[in-house]
């Protein structure tokens, strides 16, 4: 079942911070499509607690913003991308609030000259500089910029649909290869169709769903990684998945992240006998970067065999929990706690992953016309592990950065290139549905076991036996059986997971998000640079 090319100028996979920042940011008269696997809302924007960092203070500069990017990232930051997102800052939230993202403002009225933006701080910020809706930034960000997307009749928004895999082209002179389409599985109708573009964009997000625990939403699986690579794009440093140190203890709160902010806030990270540990561990304490707080969570776990910290700003008056958290304290009384009252179990969760496909200042990939921005993207920003509330901020500066380069480079009289039918022809519909949850399941635990918070070489080699062979069974029922999304992802997914785990094997040092016990020391003399597999 197939339908003949749609032709658009260009393409978005993706519909969160990046997808819906490159298709507002692009000329009215280009033609945009906007993918979006399942309702155009569903990604990890909706769920972003925090806010978005940005210097905004007269006693903050962008100096410091740099520097304190390029601490917590472990020695691998790349100063130019850093020095460049970081001065976009401003630029960015302005450009938030012409599109009517509505962020939390100051009680107290301040001076005409200065913005009345509340600023809050969290882990390895050495100033206020993170702008925030209440605790619901993400959402926030998503339904403004969904909405205004709608009224843009150059945007066509297709939800549920799934992009499967791109199509390039290889140019007879300079033999690189050029993007040309891709393949879309459109789930409501259960046909697969073929879309033409000048121009792709990745903006599919991370790929945290490979690991059991996660406060990443169902759709975070690695698709924009797993087709450029396949396509033949370079991807680097995928062994630093970053563990949000703080999602919310309970069987039924799936995906329930607690903010960083209620620490930044003064929230306290606990023992079961009501003693804080972080104190032990860093001197900034609760507010230390992401990797060192997950780790001596992590830590505290296994050293005394217990299920969960906690995490209680119970000391704070009721009023201004209720004030600056209104969406976690709704939340967590649903879960049974009174966060105004008792501490909040917690346990470390994949939330973020700093590799990705290789891409430059302007989002370009290793082939023309495919870019690659946000989450799904290496750019060198994050290095060896991600500052808190950087992640919007990278998608809104590459989603520009992206649009300039497209309307430079795109030529509207250039021809649409012929694409090859979808082939279905040779499968079946399957009926062992179960095959595909079932291999979900083991992936997704063995990776939480052997390749988690703390590594060693003999767990990754169990991984690497056990994906070796999970992918081959899964190449085989992709190849006999008709597509569904279920499958599609999965295949995305174990394709991820073995780069991850080759990544984590090559990197013999203990850096960032990327800690083995066999290597506990960083080493900078080989392995001060970033790990980069060709495909």
């Amino acid at each position: 079942m197939t339908d003949s090319a749609y032709n658009f100028d260009v393409i978005v996979i993706g519909s969160g911070a990046a997808g819906l920042g490159v298709a507002l940011s692009l000329p009215e008269h280009m033609q945009v499509a906007v993918l979006s696997k399942l309702d155009a809302s569903e990604g990890s924007t909706l769920y972003a607690q925090g806010g978005i960092s940005a210097v905004l203070n007269a006693k903050d500069s962008h100096q410091s913003h740099i520097d304190d990017t390029i601490k917590t990232g472990g020695g691998l930051c790349h100063e130019d991308i850093v020095s460049l997102v970081v001065k976009h800052g401003k630029n960015s939230i302005d450009w938030l609030i012409a599109n009517k993202v509505r962020f939390s403002q100051e009680k107290k009225k301040k001076p005409t000259n200065e913005a009345n933006l509340h600023l809050t701080k969290e882990g390895g910020h050495s100033h206020r500089r993170v702008v925030h809706a209440d605790d619901s930034t993400g959402k926030a960000v998503q339904d403004s910029l969904g909405y205004a997307a709608s009224l843009k009749q150059n945007i066509h928004l297709l939800e549920h649909h799934n992009a499967i895999d791109l199509i390039t082209t290889v140019d007879k002179t300079s033999h690189k290869k050029r993007i040309s389409g891709c393949y879309v599985l459109d789930s409501q109708r259960d046909k697969i169709v073929s879309m033409r573009a000048q121009a792709i964009v990745l903006a599919t997000g991370g790929a945290n769903k490979v690991y059991l625990y996660t406060s990443n939403p169902d759709v975070s699986t690695g698709d924009g990684i797993a087709m450029a690579w396949r396509a033949g794009c370079r991807v680097a440093n995928m062994e630093f998945m970053q563990f949000h140190p703080t999602c919310l203890f309970h069987p039924h709160a799936k995906s329930f992240l607690i903010s960083e902010a209620v620490r930044g806030e003064g929230g306290h990270l606990l023992l079961p006998d009501g003693s804080r540990f972080m104190p032990n561990f860093d001197p900034k304490a609760e507010l230390a970067p992401r990797d060192i707080v997950a780790r001596a969570i992590d830590h505290e776990m296994k050293r005394l065999g217990i299920d969960s910290v906690f995490l209680d700003i119970s000391h704070k008056s009721a009023g201004f929990i209720k004030s600056h958290f209104p969406m976690l304290y709704e939340r967590s009384l649903e879960y049974g706690f009174d966060m105004t009252k008792q501490p909040l179990p917690v346990v470390p969760a994949s939330h973020y992953t700093c590799g990705g496909v290789m891409a430059d200042k302007n989002g370009c990939t290793d082939i023309d016309g495919l870019y690659a921005i946000g989450e799904t993207a290496f750019t060198g920003l994050h290095g060896a592990n991600r500052m808190a509330s950087n992640s919007i901020l990278e998608c809104l500066v590459f989603a520009k950065q992206a649009s300039t380069h497209i309307e430079q480079n795109f030529n509207p009289n250039a021809p649409y290139s012929p694409i090859s039918a979808w082939d279905e022809s040779r499968v079946i519909s399957s009926d062992e549905a179960v095959i595909v949850s079932h291999n979900w399941a083991e992936l997704r635990q063995f990776m939480w076991d052997y390749v988690g918070i703390v590594r060693s070489t003999k767990r990754l080699q169990r991984a690497k036996n056990r994906i070796t062979l999970l992918k081959g069974e899964i190449d085989e029922y992709y190849s006999s059986f008709h597509v569904t999304s279920d499958l599609l992802e999965l295949r995305n997914l174990v394709t991820v997971a073995e780069l991850i785990i080759d990544s984590a094997l090559s990197r013999k040092e203990s850096r960032g998000l990327h800690y083995t016990l066999d290597y506990p020391n960083v080493d900078n003399r080989n392995f001060l640079k970033d790990t980069v597999l060709i495909p």
